[in-house]
């Protein structure tokens, strides 16, 4: 897949409509907590969330969260059918059942399996057109395919490992397959039948998509990392739906459609059969919308072209999301990512608008709390990382054993935290011209991630990370290795209601080990100074404790 040069624009404006819906008047979808004083009998809070259903509201005069408000589930949300014609009418044709998502009545295998290969000849004319398919050095045009190349591809099965630019096999082809797995996912399907559909459309692609060599890294990203990503804006985008009640207003539609277009096109195209919004439980949520610029304070063993663009100062638009906080009577995690962490950033450069864009969400956990004052969540993560400092890029698709939790360290400061560890299939590169480095590598990489949010009250938040990736020799590139960090830190302290103001510093650090070429060390440091709008009061602390034990 070739890149796209409207696409990071789109999915920059797809941020900010998310961001102008989610700050709408009325909305709930921030709140995190749960009663202070829940009800005697809490089964009628369970997994499946029948009947009634107690969830947070953040109002003006309430900046403790300490209010309830009894709300009907809009997990139990009914389609109408269409009208029925008078008893004895004839010619009344049976009607399909709505979706149910509980029981999976209404669900279609058919429809995404018709509506995925469709996608993909539409990608492919698009392509020829937009990028005008020039042909390649062996005389061939990428994106002319018909059924004799398809057929050559399919018995030839010649894999390699290509070096297409960092930001279209490391983005846009996990965007690809997020809109391959959305269309699964809308139609009914569960996580782990839509990441099959995911899959089965990255091999397609790779067979019918383009004329090229089948790539085994994209074949990788493409269906894995796009399921990830896929789902967490499946989940907001019915995050936005479920705000606009059962008959959702056209702001609402836009937006969620915006966000997953997949969803937008199954409900447009199949009306009232996929209308139904997902159950979404009332997870406990924080986002946080920002805006601001950064600049470089710092840049070590940069080329003097690289190093002279990085200290320009530069906008920056960040949107973050954390779904499904532990702590949360009656909140469950059967479903993958129930929790899940969502960040992308973007920074004004033309070449380069997507900075980072994280995602980690649990694919199969259980509970777990130690006395009064924690709570927490362990098992299987899923995690889909890109992080494209100017510097240099690294990305990552990783199964990872962790854990996240809370801490109440005393009655009005709480800790959040996640800490995981495991491996995944990486890549890391320059984007930059700078020739007497190698401009990609591929190999298995080891990783680790720690993150800590300390919440202090309704006032302030300082927020902690470091990840680190090691991307080994244990792959296609047998002559080297590199190691990655990036740490952030930031401060937010608020203004007044949901307005903050936040400071904030992320180092970037990259240590390469090649036969070929010159070992060499190279960091960044850049500061940023943003404004932030928050979903939360309390900046996402989750209550669970009764108010004598606080």
């Amino acid at each position: 897949m070739r890149y796209s040069p409207g696409s990071a624009p789109v999915f920059l404006l797809v941020i900010m409509v998310l961001c102008v819906v989610l700050a709408a008047p009325g909305h709930v979808c921030g709140a995190t907590a749960t009663a202070t004083d829940p009800p005697a009998d809490t089964s009628a809070i369970g997994s499946d969330h029948a009947g009634e259903e107690f969830t947070w509201r953040v109002t003006s005069d309430d900046p403790s969260l300490s209010s309830w408000r009894n709300l009907r589930s809009r997990s139990g949300y009914t389609v109408a059918q269409n009208d029925m014609l008078p008893p004895g009418a004839k010619g009344a044709a049976p009607e399909r059942p709505a979706l149910d998502w509980e029981t999976g009545e209404g669900k279609s295998y058919v429809v995404p399996a018709l509506e995925i290969p469709a996608f993909i000849v539409l990608l492919n004319a698009f392509d020829r057109i937009a990028l005008h398919d020039k042909k390649t050095d062996d005389g061939k045009r990428t994106y002319a395919t018909n059924p004799s190349t398809f057929w050559h591809q399919l018995t030839h099965q010649d894999w390699t490992f290509d070096q297409d630019t960092f930001k279209v096999n490391q983005f846009g082809h996990p965007y690809e397959g997020a809109t391959m797995y959305g269309l699964a996912r809308s139609s009914g399907l569960n996580f782990w039948q839509s990441l099959v559909y995911s899959n089965a459309g990255s091999f397609l692609w790779e067979m019918a998509g383009e004329n090229s060599r089948p790539s085994t890294n994209d074949l990788i990203t493409t269906g894995n990392a796009g399921a990830l990503l896929g789902e967490a804006l499946f989940r907001m985008a019915d995050l936005v739906l479920e705000e606009g009640g059962g008959n959702p207003p056209i702001g609402h539609r836009l937006a969620a459609a915006a966000i997953s277009p997949p969803t937008a096109v199954n409900r447009l195209l199949f009306g009232k059969r996929f209308d139904t919004v997902f159950p979404n439980h009332s997870p406990a949520t924080l986002w946080l919308c920002r805006a601001g610029f950064s600049l470089d304070v710092h840049s070590k063993n940069l080329t003097a072209p690289v190093k002279e663009s990085s200290q320009d100062s530069i906008g920056i638009v960040e949107f973050s999301m954390a779904y499904g906080l532990p702590g949360k009577p009656g909140y469950s995690y059967h479903r993958p990512l129930d929790y899940f962490n969502f960040e992308i950033s973007t920074r004004a450069r033309q070449d380069n608008l997507v900075d980072t864009l994280t995602i980690r969400g649990l694919l199969k956990g259980e509970r777990y709390e130690i006395g009064r004052d924690y709570r927490g969540i362990w098992g299987l993560y899923g995690s889909y990382d890109y992080i494209s400092p100017y510097v240099f890029r690294v990305s990552s698709t990783a199964l990872s054993l962790g854990t996240t939790a809370q801490y109440w360290i005393t009655p009005g400061v709480a800790a959040q935290g996640s800490l995981l560890g495991g491996v995944g299939f990486g890549a890391t590169g320059l984007e930059s011209d700078v020739r007497e480095e190698r401009g990609y590598h591929y190999g298995v990489t080891p990783q680790v991630l720690l993150a800590m949010n300390f919440l202090f009250g309704d006032r302030a938040m300082v927020d902690l990370s470091g990840r680190w990736y090691y991307v080994s020799s244990v792959g296609p590139d047998h002559d080297g290795s590199e190691s990655v960090f990036r740490g952030h830190s930031a401060l937010t302290v608020r203004i007044h209601g949901n307005h903050a103001l936040g400071l904030q510093y992320s180092e970037s650090i990259r240590d390469t080990n090649y036969a070929n070429i010159p070992t060499k060390y190279r960091s960044e440091g850049t500061l940023s100074l943003v404004y932030t709008f928050v979903s939360d009061r309390a900046f996402g602390a989750v209550e669970w404790r009764d108010a004598a034990d606080r």
